[in-house]
């Protein structure tokens, strides 16, 4: 099985200049830590599997963003995992290599993950949707870490009100395929930092 993705390398040459030797840095920790790991395109982001997801990093516009699928699990004693800001990753915004830990640290934190995988540990329920929180409004992290580039955005979806924000996050998660769900969600991030709901058309 190939383990490297030609679209991660596309993805890594078309980031903003402070971005490439980071993002380039965490793909070589990866691969080192875990040899078996494959690179993937999720929701236009660059994301290392074993047996499911293990990681995924981003660039946004000033900074950029790596973190664990089943970042809750993983043993930390010395809390250094950020688990508050999904959008923001597992270790923060970083802006250069030097706001990662050491690079023994990303290592232990990487084949923890593998091994979480291995034993079919599933994601926690708090961090994932199900038919139960469905009510309970919980927005994708997919689409928190895509509304990160658009501040003002994500900023007006946490201040509608519960229909208006339902109406948003049932049509993003209701896509039958990638490109749609893209689609919608850069649609979506538009009409928002315009103040605008879903179906703002078809009002008066």
């Amino acid at each position: 099985m190939e383990h490297y993705d030609n679209r991660i390398g596309a993805y890594i040459e078309k980031s903003d200049d402070f971005a490439q030797p980071i993002l380039k840095y965490i793909r070589a920790v990866v691969h080192e830590a875990a040899p078996g790991i494959t690179e993937t395109m999720k929701w236009s982001m660059p994301f290392f599997d074993y047996k499911g997801v293990v990681c995924n990093m981003a660039a946004f516009k000033q900074h950029c963003s790596f973190g664990f699928w089943k970042a809750s699990l993983l043993y930390d004693p010395q809390k250094i995992l950020s688990l508050a800001d999904q959008a923001a990753g597992s270790f923060g915004r970083l802006t250069s290599i030097d706001d990662l830990p050491p690079k023994e640290v990303l290592i232990e934190f990487i084949q923890q993950a593998v091994s979480l995988n291995e034993d079919n540990k599933p994601r926690p329920a708090s961090q994932k949707k199900t038919p139960a929180q469905r009510d309970e409004l919980v927005v994708p992290d997919y689409f928190v870490t895509f509304l990160e580039a658009h501040p003002q955005a994500w900023l007006n979806l946490n201040q509608f009100s519960y229909s208006q924000k339902k109406e948003y996050i049932e049509w993003i998660t209701e896509a039958k395929s990638e490109a749609t769900r893209l689609k919608r969600m850069e649609t979506a991030a538009e009409w928002l930092a315009e103040g605008k709901s879903r179906h703002w058309k078809y009002k008066k």
